[in-house]
């Protein structure tokens, strides 16, 4: 429990001692429990389209496209093209 802020480590040793568990024991059910209900839940896409709602939602006006489309020839000598 290094680098643990004291009064984390005192919470964690209560209620490590009333669920009658060591102190490691007791966080490694913490972190367990915790990726646990995440995992269960709302999965992170969802997460951010729910917090894109504040701007509008995620449905996002797409402008029609103007002319075609540009490529890229591959077959040429980068060397010889005249820019």
């Amino acid at each position: 429990m290094r680098k643990l802020p004291e009064e984390t480590k005192q919470r964690l040793r209560v209620r490590a001692a009333v669920n009658g568990r060591s102190m490691e024991a007791e966080a490694r059910e913490i972190l367990v429990k915790e990726f646990a209900e995440t995992a269960a839940g709302v999965d992170w896409i969802d997460q951010i389209i729910e917090a894109s709602r504040q701007y509008g939602g995620p449905e996002l006006e797409i402008p029609p496209r103007e002319g075609q489309a540009s490529y890229v020839d591959f077959s040429v000598d980068p060397q010889t093209v005249k820019r």
